[in-house]
């Protein structure tokens, strides 16, 4: 049976995610992701968690069960108000919503901001699963470039100057996905300054900002923020459990309450169960000390890599990005338009890599530069990918 005369014309030009997609091709155990974006399992507090589970389901089993309210725990409300707080982004007259990751509260906020036509400027390259929940609800995405401290700021206010229905812009400013890139200070108040000028909202997406690994912590952009006008977007995969799914939103009252409306059609609430996890873990350990260990793992294997990329690389014919953070490495091969065969060509090698028109407006466009991730492999692994890589850019440029 056809079915694409069933589908909304919304999603019909929906194109998934390629780190998705290769996942499928990569079922052969001897291939080495460096594709991927998850969190070094490594890291993962298993034996806390287990016996927190353990014990909620003994003494509390029916709060750990049974339906909870959509905006959250009471409790995981206030962990995430401190987590919040550090960074001075929940301001007075914020609600605090619990979501089921980040990635919902994306969705969700432009489910709630955004109408048919109209625009969202981003950063070009962007996080997909964003891209794809604005591209959901029929909007126009707007790229503007990326530079090495950020977003191009000059581009950015041509954009709101020339583009009509511009709602929202939407910003992953410290470590971005995929660049690894982070707005300056400068670049951030600038934002906020022309966000105020174009009467526009700011949706600050922040899941990497607690694993720098190098440099100096930047103020975020909703710390700066005294009109209401920067939805911020946390989370706690990177630092705590991705497969938990907690991740929150701090906005305007206004906003938060047709969002938490959104959520209850959506899925209710987030599951009780990893909240009370989350709180106890919180509540039992120093969620610091922890991050901290984060923070030491993700900077040698990010040293690993782009010591290996000195190594192995062809010289001359691969630029990259240095990251003060984060889990990814962005790169760029600009002697060729099209990144796709060194793609195949390293599924063929064993190595696995994203390309970088995954990660554009326009998804069809070629593109010459890819993403590395190096959060999830080991040291040793790290090495020996680059060493494929290296093999086939070295053929193939």
């Amino acid at each position: 049976m056809e079915y694409t005369n069933y589908l909304a014309d919304r999603v019909k030009t929906m194109k998934g995610s390629a780190i998705r997609e290769m996942f499928k091709r990569m079922a052969d155990p001897e291939i080495i992701s460096l594709a991927g974006g998850n969190p070094a399992a490594e890291l993962f507090p298993g034996d806390e968690l287990s016996k927190i589970a353990g014990k909620i389901l003994m003494t509390s089993p029916t709060l750990a069960l049974q339906y909870g309210t959509t905006d959250g725990y009471p409790k995981m409300k206030d962990c995430a108000r401190q987590r919040a707080a550090k960074v001075n982004s929940v301001k007075e007259g914020d609600e605090i919503l619990i979501m089921t990751g980040a990635n919902p509260g994306i969705d969700l906020t432009a489910k709630a901001l955004l109408n048919k036509g109209d625009a969202v400027v981003v950063e070009s390259p962007s996080f997909i699963g964003s891209l794809n929940a604005f591209r959901s609800y029929e909007c126009k995405l707007v790229g503007v470039d990326v530079d090495d401290d950020g977003m191009d700021m000059d581009k950015l206010e041509e954009a709101l100057k020339t583009n009509d229905n511009v709602k929202m812009i939407y910003t992953i400013p410290t470590f971005q996905n995929p660049t690894g890139v982070t707005m300056s200070l400068e670049k951030r108040k600038r934002m906020l300054e022309l966000a105020s000028k174009y009467d526009v909202l700011i949706l600050e997406d922040n899941p990497y900002g607690d694993l720098r690994f190098s440099g100096e912590d930047v103020a975020t952009i909703k710390s700066f923020d005294d009109e209401g006008r920067v939805i911020y977007a946390g989370s706690f995969s990177k630092i705590l459990s991705p497969g938990m799914r907690l991740g929150y939103l701090c906005a305007p009252a206004p906003i938060a309450e047709k969002i938490e409306m959104l959520k209850q059609v959506n899925d209710v609430h987030t599951p009780m169960l990893t909240q009370l996890m989350c709180v106890e873990f919180m509540k039992k350990y120093n969620i610091d000390d922890y991050i901290e260990r984060n923070r030491e793992l993700y900077g040698k294997k990010c040293a690993k890599m782009l010591e290996s990329m000195e190594k192995y690389f062809p010289a001359g014919k691969v630029k990259w990005v240095v990251p003060e953070g984060g889990i990814f490495l962005w790169c760029e091969c600009p002697t060729i338009t099209d990144i796709t065969p060194v793609v195949d060509k390293c599924i063929e090698k064993k190595v696995a890599i994203v390309p970088g028109s995954n990660f554009a407006t326009d998804i069809f466009a070629p593109s010459n530069k890819f993403r590395l991730n190096y959060s999830s492999a080991t040291l040793e692994n790290i090495e020996e990918g680059i060493k494929r890589l290296g093999e086939v850019l070295t053929e193939m440029l």
